[in-house]
């Protein structure tokens, strides 16, 4: 199956999806199936004995709490449109009004339906999308190569299929109505709060001072009321383990003597399934990525206060700073010493201070690179390395280490 296209909306409809697909396919088969935060129907129909069985998939999501706005990362779809905000800012500045017109509705999308076709229902299909759209102020993410494409690159539409922008700048209107229900304004009791206002504008401005570009789209992190820092015990241990892990990148031990080592101390199921990986055939390659784990290191250690100041990402981390009595690990030292004689780390302020600053810097190499330019004033690797490691402190998405995302 391939992608048809993808249709976002500012309502919630999902009890409504059945009749509209019972308007196009009368006949059709639909089964309903549960798969994470989405909903999946499949549709097949079949016409005739000697005819083929035709089949399509639809799958379709929601926010967590329906808004107008993206205040938070609260759920998948959220992290999405967060993440799409940063592809749209990207785009070149042909259009300004429908540039900003577009990242305004972004903002007020709260369902995603994506529709899967094998290929043989084109026709169908852009009346099924056509209906939806018209009934639920649909925006429409295409890609190029299909029968209501509008453009040979990424593109949206609008509800009457219309080419809203292209990732080359290209629009074919002069107009974007960006509609809120007022159910979801009235139910959304969701605040920017004081700590997350300042952070944003303290952040912006150190960037500005940077002279690095600066998108006033992005929203604000978790406020300090919302969110739950790692504990300095769970930030001690994960720190220890990279640091094992890092000896290995280096070449200083074996992937089998840093197995043995965390073994001996009680500590080898405090890997990841990752870095057991990564240790049981540490290749050139892995080792390679496995070094920019230093950055990570860097912020973990700036979190337990051994380190005074991160300081800016346009120079590596240097680890031999790190006095050796206060690193996790080193030869005959048992790092549970060091695990265990943790019990505060830095604040929530601090820490989300830090992550709301790197979720900006990181956006802006993002920006440079889907541009094919260079950011002179940052290292992107450092910065990406750091926002990892932030977005873990934070618990970002509940994610665990392996499975960090650093949307911009």
């Amino acid at each position: 199956m391939e992608n048809y296209c993808t249709i976002y909306s500012h309502e919630v409809y999902f009890d409504a999806i059945t009749s509209e697909i019972q308007k196009i396919f009368p006949k059709g088969k639909i089964t309903v199936s549960d798969k994470e935060e989405r909903k999946i129907l499949h549709i097949s129909i079949k016409e005739g004995l000697f005819k083929p069985k035709k089949e399509f998939q639809i799958s379709y999501r929601e926010r967590m709490k329906p808004s107008y706005q993206i205040l938070e990362i609260d759920s998948p779809l959220t992290q999405n449109l967060s993440g799409m905000l940063g592809y749209v800012s990207s785009f070149p500045e042909a259009n300004t009004k429908i540039k900003e017109l577009l990242l305004q509705k972004i903002q007020t999308l709260n369902s995603e339906l994506a529709i899967i076709s094998l290929g043989n229902l084109n026709d169908e299909l852009t009346i099924l999308t056509q209906n939806i759209c018209q009934s639920y102020e649909g925006l429409i993410f295409s890609q190029p190569k299909t029968n209501i494409s509008k453009s040979e690159v990424q593109h949206f539409l609008d509800k009457d299929l219309n080419l809203i922008l292209d990732i080359n700048g290209n629009s074919e209107i002069d107009h974007l109505e960006v509609k809120i229900n007022s159910i979801y304004f009235d139910r959304d009791q969701t605040k920017i709060t004081e700590d997350q206002k300042k952070r944003k504008v303290d952040n912006e401005a150190i960037l500005e001072v940077s002279n690095i570009k600066i998108n006033k789209n992005l929203p604000v992190v978790e406020s300090e009321e919302d969110t739950s820092i790692r504990s300095p015990k769970e930030i001690a241990e994960r720190v220890t383990l990279l640091a094992v892990t890092n000896m290995v990148a280096f070449g200083n031990i074996s992937g089998e003597e840093a197995l043995e080592y965390l073994d001996r101390y009680t500590l080898l199921e405090k890997a990841t399934p990752k870095e057991l990986d990564f240790l049981k055939n540490p290749t050139d390659d892995a080792k390679s990525y496995e070094t920019w784990k230093c950055e990570c290191i860097w912020v973990l250690m700036w979190a337990l206060a051994i380190i005074e100041n991160l300081g800016f990402p346009d120079h590596l981390a240097d680890l031999n700073k790190i006095p050796s009595e206060k690193y996790p690990i080193g030869e005959g030292k048992d790092p549970n010493l060091f695990i265990n004689a943790i019990n505060t780390s830095r604040s929530k302020q601090e820490i989300l201070d830090a992550n709301d600053l790197y979720y900006r810097l990181d956006w802006a190499c993002v920006d440079a690179r889907i541009k094919g330019e260079e950011i002179k004033e940052v290292n992107p690797g450092i910065v990406y390395e750091r926002h990892y490691a932030l977005n873990w402190l934070i618990n970002y998405m509940n994610q665990d280490w392996d499975n960090v995302s650093c949307d911009t």
